[in-house]
């Protein structure tokens, strides 16, 4: 049993200072450089599509699997990765997970064929799926309860710097060398996080195993695998109602709801979900789920707009997404402290708004908004989103004992797998619906004169408006559920996962 004394468990008495001491900071960087890795690769591949269909001879929709096969290996292990951190040692599965991952991308830089490609792109996603919900456990409990919020605000700097870097530093890595260079540059990072992980990470103590849920794995993997694979097939369907979505998502669904029936009656599930009885993270859950689907829905909405109506490169359209980076790099800090101070709610509540209001601009697009606004206005939406979505993590992780956060983190990165999935898929089939509806058909050849080019600009910036303006709705639908986020500081308990109001 690891006991409060051991380097794993939460400090007990730590002081409530603002300071992060050093040991926390060191293990910090090991789980941030993990944790940008995955991410990365998630965007960085997304520019290599094109170079991906010329150099292996085929479609666009057959090298669009190098992303989902990734995405499904994602889904597929991060349930088990909550049973193997008890199990085997967060430090043990964070290092084996890296190996996993390095060997993947290696794997993929000598893929001789399309088909090669995505199963070492399935090699790949299995490490990477499993150093994000790993990277959130060992942070909370190297942190303790008193910093959580801090340290969840280290742990977002990745999934800031994915969406904005992934874009700009595949397109360089493609235009300064080739395409097996997105996959090699894992190699030399990986090693360095290898060896950092070995020797700052603590010793593992793991727990007492709980015997393994086979039944639950049997239903909830492929259950998720097979639901997200229809989700992200939508698109590719101009009518969503093909055998090509509903069957993989029906079979989804079903093994899911089987895997609740069955987690409910069942004491150790593989995800537990009597979890949701603490009623601060089932309320962190349903604002987490609505926000993703809206926010990382729209991300997909951005770089698009840029190349499509604007006429940038890839690169550009990342460099012109900056921003929003910085405008969350400048506000995740502060709203880190805050939150171990004021509780999520308020620093939440502060967040939405200020997301909003830098989406609707969005929602008034012309072929000719002005880039100093369209720029502005990003950096607005990061301000908001800096305040949003860590202390979002935060509020569904702080009231969890110790024996608890493993479980807690895989819940809530599963959480963010589905919810991104269907806000992806959702965005993509109300664009397209939108350009249909101006008049935007594929299957057209383009105009070639002027006056022509000029009005179908303008149709495609009102088509990208009127899709930005689903996710603003939804966005403002994110404030029912946040409102009952709590507004005073939290923290557990050692006798049961219900949340203590501190003032």
């Amino acid at each position: 049993m690891t006991t409060p004394n051991s380097p794993a468990a939460p400090p007990t008495g730590a002081p409530e200072s603002d300071k992060i001491d050093g040991a926390v900071l060191k293990i910090a960087s090991v789980v941030v450089l993990g944790a940008i890795m995955s991410i990365l690769d998630v965007t960085v591949v997304s520019v290599a599509l094109p170079t991906f269909a010329q150099e292996f001879d085929t479609s666009y929709a057959v090298v669009a699997w190098t992303m989902t096969a990734y995405t499904l290996a994602l889904a597929t292990v991060i349930p088990v990765t909550g049973w193997a951190a008890d199990r085997f040692g967060t430090k043990r599965l964070y290092i084996g997970a890296l190996v996993l991952f390095v060997i993947g991308s290696v794997a993929c830089a000598f893929a001789w064929d399309i088909t090669s490609l995505i199963g070492f792109r399935v090699l790949q996603g299995l490490g990477g799926g499993m150093l994000m919900p790993l990277g959130m456990t060992i942070m909370t409990r190297a942190a303790g309860p008193e910093r959580v919020g801090r340290v969840m605000a280290v742990l977002g700097i990745p999934m800031l710097l994915g969406p904005i870097g992934g874009p700009i530093l595949g397109g360089w890595l493609i235009d300064a060398a080739s395409w097996h260079w997105i996959f090699l540059i894992n190699l030399p990072v990986g090693i360095i996080a290898l060896v950092a992980a070995f020797k700052l990470l603590p010793k593992d103590e793991p727990s007492p195993s709980q015997p393994f849920d086979l039944v639950g794995m049997v239903l909830l993997s492929p259950g998720l695998a097979l639901f997200l694979y229809g989700v992200s097939s939508i698109p590719e369907h101009s009518k969503g109602l093909s055998p090509d979505v509903l069957i993989p998502v029906g079979i989804g669904l079903a093994l899911i709801i089987g895997f609740v029936f069955h987690a409910l009656r069942k004491t150790d599930p593989l995800i537990d979900l009597h979890l949701f009885k603490n009623r601060q993270l089932t309320v962190a859950v349903l604002t987490t789920t609505v926000f993703i689907i809206a926010f990382m829905g729209a991300g997909l909405l951005f770089p698009s707009y840029f190349i499509q109506v604007r006429g940038e490169s890839a690169m550009a359209a990342g460099l012109l997404l900056a921003p929003q980076g910085i405008g969350a790099m400048v506000t995740m800090p502060i709203a880190g402290r805050l939150v171990d101070k004021l509780g999520p709610g308020k620093i939440v509540l502060t967040g939405i708004p200020l997301i909003a209001l830098g989406m609707f601009t969005f929602t008034q697009l012309t072929a000719t908004s002005p880039y100093p606004l369209l720029l502005g206005s990003l950096f607005v939406m990061g301000t908001g989103m800096g305040c949003t979505m860590m202390p979002l993590m935060t509020a569904a992780m702080v009231t969890l004992k110790h024996e608890m956060i493993a479980r807690g983190s895989t819940l809530m990165n599963i959480v963010q797998q589905v919810a991104g999935s269907i806000g992806t898929a959702t965005m993509s089939v109300v664009l397209t619906s939108q350009m249909t509806s101006h008049g935007l058909d594929k299957e057209a050849a383009p105009p070639t004169d002027p006056a022509g080019i000029a009005q179908m600009l303008d149709a495609s910036a009102e088509s990208f408006g009127g899709t930005f303006m689903v996710a603003f709705v939804l966005v403002l639908v994110t404030l029912i559920p946040a409102f009952f986020l709590p507004r005073k500081r939290v923290v557990a308990t050692t006798e049961d996962v219900q949340p203590v109001m501190m003032h």
